[in-house]
């Protein structure tokens, strides 16, 4: 699955639609702002749309899509992702999608449900903490600093252990760390969650 949003987003992949799936909290939304964040880095025009944010228009630049949460789409943005899947479609651009069941279970209009089914579909199941480790590891050295063994520890134990919060928190971390100019440490992950209310004001988490 990761090789496979990999390959598209670099434009390596004779696949250009793709479709997650799996529960609240499984890492979803994560992989969605990942390859568009990957595409990006490789000058392709790419955009994540989550529940609330408005489709971009069918003669937009951009040439890949990520819709997250697409069972939420009323029935106005069901047809507007209609068309814009179509025009993707014929202009040589990709979409990823993502929802809480596959595709056949979803409630959407019929249309729409044939075009998601069309490519590559993926269950996303919830990672062991050994992969959360990793994954937050990775995630901390994108940004380029050092994530210490006893701060994931202590994510992992005091906090919301879904991916997407973790990683909401962690961005928090280097946030505040680049603020105050100081490393990040277990010390200063403490102070910010003190200062935050226990981490009620952190980003609230995707999927």
């Amino acid at each position: 699955m990761v090789s496979a949003l990999r390959s598209l987003a670099s434009g390596q992949s004779a696949e250009r639609f793709v479709f997650l799936w799996g529960q609240t909290g499984c890492g979803r939304s994560h992989l969605l702002r990942a390859a568009v964040s990957a595409a990006t880095s490789q000058g392709v025009i790419a955009r994540y749309v989550s529940l609330g944010e408005s489709l971009p228009a069918e003669d937009d630049q951009v040439r890949l899509l990520a819709v997250d949460d697409v069972e939420k789409l009323d029935t106005q943005s069901q047809g507007e992702f209609f068309s814009i899947y179509n025009a993707l479609r014929a202009g040589q651009g990709s979409v990823i999608a993502a929802g809480a069941v596959a595709p056949a279970g979803l409630r959407l209009r019929a249309d729409l449900l044939t075009r998601l089914g069309w490519g590559l579909v993926f269950q996303v199941h919830a990672l062991s903490d050994g992969d959360k480790r990793a994954a937050l590891k990775r995630h901390a050295a994108a940004r380029a600093f050092d994530l210490r063994d006893e701060v994931v520890e202590y994510l992992l134990r005091h906090l919301q252990r879904d991916l997407p919060s973790l990683m909401n928190v962690l961005d928090a971390l280097d946030r505040h760390s680049l603020e105050v100019k100081r490393p990040i440490t277990l010390p200063l992950l403490r102070e910010l969650l003190q200062s935050e209310g226990d981490g009620e004001a952190v980003p609230p988490p995707g999927n």
